[in-house]
């Protein structure tokens, strides 16, 4: 049984950790801590969870993980970096469903997140848990960076044209779309109902943290790889739609037998076939990526739609997927679970 601890449990991504991790048979949630909330039933605050997870919420502090194999972080950003290397001197694995281990370029990271790196020294070591890009190192690895959601849908829409030469790198753009559940739990006038129900508005044009991530991860794939990403608030409450374009550079004939064959073995990214349009609803609450390709003879371009539910393959559910892999279980363990419909 793996002994499992969250910290940060009371957001969209913590209770969605709790939610998959209480149906998995071979995880125990030992630990779900929250200043806020402590002493706090995680099921009073959650009635969701009620018969599911009998454990109140305490205050984080190392000695509370002590007992745990993994430590998964669903908090905020420059959380996890001041507690990760405590951890792992006491054997426990992390995974960081946030930023502070994405990006190996601490100069980088330090401009888009407006703080310092306080361990650098790890994000050398953290491995990118996209497992359809790095499944055999995140087996091996004792801290995980969990993938942003927008880089999620983006990179895995574009790796097959990457590998295979049949784009120019430097013409992609990323046009992205996503329900209100990517901006957190707490209150917000720009997330509220009133604000966002029958509208749709682009936000961060001239840059949003995700940026730099999607740009890295695609180098290293293609070092020449650049993008434009524009990302959307959809009046919705999961899921992300990406329509990534990019200049064709090479045959279009086989595009749809290649991206079959480059995801075939993959349990958690189905391609469509020829001519689909997938829509978000279709992997609400599962732990999936849909994707369909398309070429535009007339502008010699490709187009590629991707969509997710943002909060699990754009996050809890990859971070399971991710340990599952960490602790040699079937990745597909606790994640089987179909798409919600309606």
């Amino acid at each position: 049984m793996i002994k499992v601890g969250i910290v940060g449990g009371t957001g969209y991504t913590g209770v969605e950790l709790m939610r998959l991790l209480a149906r998995h048979p071979l995880a125990k949630l030992e630990v779900i801590t929250s200043r806020a909330q402590a002493g706090t039933g995680v099921a009073d605050l959650f009635p969701s969870l009620r018969g599911l997870v009998d454990l109140n919420f305490c205050e984080p502090s190392v000695d509370a993980y002590r007992g745990c194999d993994v430590v998964f972080f669903a908090t905020p950003n420059t959380t996890a970096m001041t507690q990760a290397e405590q951890l792992l001197e006491a054997g426990i694995r992390v995974i960081d469903l946030a930023a502070d281990f994405r990006i190996k370029h601490i100069p980088t990271w330090e401009q888009w997140y407006g703080a310092s790196h306080v361990c650098p020294e790890l994000v050398a070591e953290a491995v990118y848990g996209l497992p359809e890009l790095n499944r055999e190192l995140i087996r091996n690895a004792r801290l995980v960076a969990n993938p942003g959601c927008y880089p999620t849908t983006v990179i895995l829409a574009l790796l097959p044209l990457l590998a295979n030469n049949l784009i120019d790198p430097g013409s992609i753009i990323a046009d992205c779309k996503s329900g209100s559940s990517g901006a957190g739990r707490k209150a917000s006038i720009d997330t509220a109902f009133c604000e966002i129900t029958e509208s749709v508005k682009a936000y961060a044009v001239q840059g949003h943290r995700h940026l730099p991530e999607i740009r890295a991860i695609l180098q290293t794939i293609d070092v020449d790889a650049e993008l434009v990403f524009t990302p959307h608030l959809m009046p919705m409450v999961r899921g992300i739609h990406a329509t990534v374009y990019a200049d064709a550079c090479g045959p279009a004939d086989d595009v749809q037998d290649l991206f079959e064959d480059f995801y075939r073995d993959e349990p958690f990214v189905d391609v469509m076939p020829a001519g689909s349009h997938p829509e978000t609803r279709s992997v609400r609450g599962a732990n999936l990526c849909r994707i369909a390709v398309h070429y535009l003879a007339p502008a010699d371009k490709y187009v590629v739609l991707s969509v997710e539910d943002n909060l699990v393959k754009g996050a809890a559910g990859q971070a399971i997927q991710n340990m599952n892999l960490m602790f040699a279980v079937d990745e597909t363990t606790g994640l089987a679970a179909p798409g919600m419909v309606p």
